[in-house]
């Protein structure tokens, strides 16, 4: 089977819509500084453009965490792959995600980033599909709400591939 790459959300539209989440955001934590918290692999590159349009101090972690195993649905079971390398204690955090589905994974963090005693924990997303949320995860900056189809592009991969795609696309498999 190969795929083709349908053109869901394009660059153009992709890139002010970042502009005005980093705004939002600035807005909302003046006089603070973010610490923000990459979702690896997806989220670094939504994480890098946004923190170029949040004009309040940034600081950067990364954190990896995995709920597939080998498989392409949920294991249920999350389990940390790379974890933080700074305190969290006192900050405001941000987390950042490429796309939250089912959410499970985010519960879990959110749950154990708050045993670290930071300030106050907010999530961002770039890509939302909030009907197929099976746990309670309140999302404060979202860019879109998206259907539940299959995407790829600005981090988001199929088997690896197509992370670099300046635009959200959706995979469509043709003989």
């Amino acid at each position: 089977m190969k795929e083709k790459i349908k053109v869901l959300l394009p660059e153009a539209e992709v890139d002010k819509k970042i502009q005005e989440l980093g705004e939002q955001i600035s807005k909302d934590y003046e006089g603070k500084n973010i610490h923000m918290i990459c979702v690896l692999k997806g989220g670094v590159f939504f994480t890098c453009e946004l923190a170029k349009r949040i004009s309040v101090p940034v600081s950067l972690d990364f954190m990896s965490v995995s709920s597939y195993g080998n498989g392409t649905t949920s294991s249920g079971a999350v389990r940390i792959v790379k974890d933080l390398d700074e305190s969290l204690e006192g900050k405001d955090v941000l987390i950042v995600e490429d796309i939250i589905d089912s959410g499970n994974t985010l519960h879990y963090l959110v749950e154990i980033l708050y045993k670290r005693k930071p300030n106050s924990i907010k999530i961002c997303t770039l890509l939302d599909k909030p009907e197929r949320r099976t746990a309670d995860v309140k999302v404060d900056y979202s860019g879109f709400n998206i259907p539940d189809e299959f995407v790829v592009g600005y981090g988001l991969d199929y088997a690896q591939k197509y992370r670099n795609l300046p635009f959200i696309g959706v995979v469509e498999f043709t003989e």
